[in-house]
């Protein structure tokens, strides 16, 4: 048996599971296996409640002649009293699951497709009156026929039952009612009072104080008062009004107790009474408040479990104050109000505190859902504070009763990831389920805090980000296909109970704050290591997120210079030629082409955009027009999630910047080539500041970039690999990486407060195309002087001399009104101008944020200066 058992376990488990046959031994199979022969082992489920079956299948006949389908109900009662003959030990069973499986009888069922019951009843014969003559002989010897009194009573004052009247119709005449009727309750004799005993009836009249005739005559001492009672009948009366009850001497008037001063002791002095009873009325009026609320309908979970707290303490109150009546009316007992009003001041202390809570909450559930829960938990802080040991314990578990049912839907929401509807207080709100996966983490859920924060308890503010990131990393799981084993997880009641035990020591080891502390975090920390842990180990094993970040390495921020020196080429290249050089198909295909050996870059994840301008516009003579061109690569939506499409804003920022200080080195290598390739025989008086200009400007782009490449970036990414390796949750993971790109841009003079900075290197690099440009132009100025002669006497050739007539087409620079040597001398002006500029600014910066690589920049900018006198 136990084989065969096993067998069948293991086919279950392949089957429901979809487990193959190679992974029979992992720990998660094995897991399954345990559970599945826990839950098939003998003894572990009770036994079906018969009664609740029955019930169910009499509602079901209701059900079917309130729908007007007597014929499904005549038949299911048919075939109810078919297995009536063949009942066994299992017979509430099989109908429990009969039940279970039944999918809306109601409007499925087909009675053709049932058989006839072997015990079908037979034709109905139709009553004739013939059968109803008092002179037959079925109900000859019956006094049905008499005549009738209806004046002597009537049928709305009277009921007889069912069983009564059996004898008079035969069963078939009669309605069919499920179950049988309950026998009317009939008084016993020993209640009711002997009229014979007229002593005790008149003490019972006598007692009744609120009659005018049993009042004594007043005294002239007491002339103010005009009824006179005992201290009994003042405690009996106090006692009702306490349990809510209508009395003779309180009064209810608009939610406040008024005491009737006619009525006084004959002992004592009638402001004494009036006085003690005021004080009696007060307490009265806070009970009253606490009576009311529990009236009050409640759609918020935890409110009514609070309603329920204050029930109970009310039923305990009423429960004290019955003993103390019963106490008062036992033989030789002495009343005393002032004793009374000691008890009930001190057994009403925690429902006058909490009615107090009760009078600042108002009409604000709806407005200030969490204003209850934050109150009654400044409450057992306050009786705490105060020494008060047994209120603090008393409010303390009923905090915690409602406490336990808010946290319901925080649990639900970290076990899920799924928001409970019928909670309308919850903090969590579905913005856009099921859009687009790449902003999951950040468009699908927000936290609806309510106007000013209503909606979260002030005491759990420190961890409501936490409750949020464990409900969104188990949405993430469930699209990833990579749910966690939630089920040994601690329920919220358990880690409460064990916290705090309802039946625990009187006194409290820990402080009541700390205690909630200590019970929420560990509800929180117990479903967040979990998700989160396995969320973290997804990105970095399935989801490609070191690779991703590699890739961005490479495509954005030059980590590779090889690759990029061949896209760059080819760009340059027709911007100097006056070509089309930003058709995005072909620099896609350029891109792509440059990025096959680089194994970590999906390429087509990889496209180029560009937004079209001229081919031979003179503004392609200025750097800024690669901003007209950006690459994109699109992340794994579960990456996307991380780096955001505002970070990758920032890496195509990075990307234009490097590459517009490559192509200002780009035109000066050029020239320098150029010089190489041309020798001027002749020397003139410029020559020295021309190769000191171009010196310097290569100086300062080689250095600008290698600090931005190999000081800023590098530096940073370490920082963030080691960053994203110790987050522990994805927003953590998404704060490194925010906080990565933002220190990137910063150091990269992308930010808006080093906007004037960038613009004064942005200007230096354009300085340098112009310092190119001036060089061409002026070798052409010569060329058209000319001789052919000469100029192959300098080394060109005919293909320099093509080169040179096409890139001539793009420049619009001429010598007539500013000669050569002006604009060269001009041109260090602007230079020497610029980087002082730029030096100084990033020593200012410095000195306000304290980064050290703009200290660096800076000092370096400033080491050549001065280097030539004008």
């Amino acid at each position: 048996m136990a084989l065969a058992l096993s067998s069948l376990t293991d086919e279950l488990i392949t089957v429901l599971a979809k487990v193959p046959a190679d992974q029979k031994q992992f720990p998660r199979v094995q897991n399954l296996r345990r559970r599945v022969e826990g839950a098939l082992r003998t003894g572990t489920h009770g036994r079906t409640n018969q009664f609740a079956v029955a019930r169910k299948l009499e509602g079901l006949q209701e059900k079917f002649q309130v729908l007007n389908r007597d014929e499904l109900a005549n038949a299911l009662s048919i075939r109810l009293k078919e297995l009536e003959g063949y009942r066994d030990t299992w017979h509430p069973e099989i109908l429990s699951l009969l039940l279970q499986l039944s999918d809306r009888p109601d409007q499925l069922s087909n009675l053709d497709r049932l058989p006839d019951p072997c015990d079908a009843p037979t034709e109905e014969q139709s009553l004739l009156w013939s059968d109803l003559n008092a002179q037959g002989t079925a109900y000859s010897s019956e006094d049905i026929w008499e005549e009738v009194d209806f004046a002597a009573d009537s049928s709305e004052d009277d009921f007889v039952s069912i069983s009564d009247g059996d004898d008079l119709l035969p069963s078939k005449f009669l309605p069919v009612i499920p179950g049988s009727p309950e026998k009317e309750y009939v008084i016993p004799d020993e209640v009711f009072v002997s009229a014979d005993d007229e002593d005790l009836i008149a003490s019972v009249e006598k007692a009744q104080f609120w009659k005018p005739e049993n009042h004594p005559k007043v005294t002239r001492e007491k002339e103010d008062a005009s009824r006179i009672i005992t201290e009994l009948q003042f405690a009996r009366e106090t006692i009702f009004m306490l349990q809510g009850l209508p009395t003779s001497i309180f009064w209810r008037l608009n939610h406040d107790i008024e005491v009737d001063r006619t009525y006084t002791l004959a002992y004592s002095s009638s402001k004494s009474v009036s006085s003690l009873l005021r004080s009696f009325a007060e307490i009265g009026a806070k009970i009253d408040t606490a009576r009311r609320f529990t009236q009050i309908p409640q759609t918020i979970p935890y409110l009514q479990t609070f309603c329920r707290g204050i029930e109970e303490c009310l039923r305990e109150f009423d429960r004290t104050l019955s003993q103390i009546q019963c106490k008062c009316l036992s033989p030789g007992s002495t009343v005393s109000l002032l004793q009374l009003f000691d008890d009930v001041r001190r057994f009403s202390r925690n429902l006058e505190m909490l009615s107090e809570l009760i009078s600042k909450l108002g009409q604000t559930s709806t407005t200030q859902p969490m204003l209850c829960l934050d109150l009654l938990y400044s409450l057992v802080c306050m009786a705490e504070a105060l020494g008060d040991e047994s209120a603090s314990r008393s409010l303390a578990t009923l905090f915690f009763s409602c406490f336990k049912t808010y946290t319901r839907s925080i649990q639900f929401w970290m076990k899920t990831g799924k928001v409970d509807s019928k909670d309308s207080a919850f903090f969590v709100r579905v913005n856009q389920e099921n859009g687009e996966l790449r902003t999951l983490w950040h468009n699908w859920f927000v936290l609806d805090e309510g106007s000013r924060r209503q909606k979260i308890p002030q005491f759990l503010e420190p961890g409501v980000q936490k409750v949020f990131t464990t409900g969104k990393s188990m949405v993430f799981l469930h699209h990833l296909n990579a749910l966690p084993d939630l089920s040994e997880t601690e329920s919220s009641d358990a880690i409460f109970d064990e916290i705090y035990p309802p039946n625990g020591p009187s006194s409290f080891s820990l402080p009541f704050s700390v205690l909630v502390e200590t019970a929420f975090d560990k509800l929180v920390d117990a479903n967040h290591s979990l998700s989160s842990g396995l969320l973290r180990k997804e990105l970095d094993e399935q989801c490609g997120l070191w690779i991703s970040l590699d890739a961005l390495q490479h495509v954005y921020l030059g980590k590779d210079s090889s690759i990029l020196g061949t896209i760059d080429a080819k760009i340059f290249e027709l911007m100097d030629r006056g070509r089309s050089w930003d058709d995005k198909f072909l620099i896609t295909e350029v891109t792509r082409s440059a990025f096959t050996v680089m194994p970590a870059i999906d390429l087509s994840r990889l496209a180029v955009r560009s937004a079209g301008s001229s081919a031979s516009s003179p503004q392609n003579r200025t750097v800024r027009v690669l901003e007209t061109i950006s690459i994109d690569y699109i992340l794994p939506w579960p990456v996307a999630n991380i780096i955001t499409r505002d970070a990758i804003q920032s890496y195509r920022r990075i990307s234009t910047f490097l590459m517009q200080i490559r192509r200002a080195k780009y035109v000066i290598v050029r020239e320098r080539i150029r010089d190489a390739r041309n020798p001027v025989t002749d020397a003139q008086d410029d020559d020295t500041l021309v190769h000191a200009l171009h010196h310097n400007f290569l100086w300062f782009l080689d250095f600008l970039y290698s600090h931005l490449t190999y000081l800023v970036i590098s530096t940073a990414y370490q920082c963030l690999r080691m960053a994203l390796s110790s987050a522990e949750d994805v927003d953590a993971m998404i704060a490194a990486h925010q906080s990565y790109i933002s220190s990137l841009e910063d150091q990269c003079l992308l930010s808006e407060n080093l906007a004037p900075i960038h613009e004064a290197v942005i200007n230096i690099l354009d300085l340098c195309i112009h310092f190119a440009d001036l060089q061409i132009a002026r070798v052409s100025e010569e060329d058209q002087d000319g001789r052919m002669n000469t100029s192959r006497e300098d080394g060109f050739d005919s293909d320099s001399d093509e080169e040179d007539d096409i890139h001539e087409q793009t420049l619009t620079i001429s010598f007539r009104e500013s000669p050569y040597d002006h604009q060269m001398r001009n041109v260090k002006r602007q230079f020497d101008h610029l980087t002082s500029f730029v030096a100084d600014g990033l020593k200012g910066v410095a000195r306000a944020d304290g980064l050290p690589s703009w200290n660096i920049l800076a000092d370096r900018l400033e080491w050549r200066k001065g280097w030539l006198k004008p």
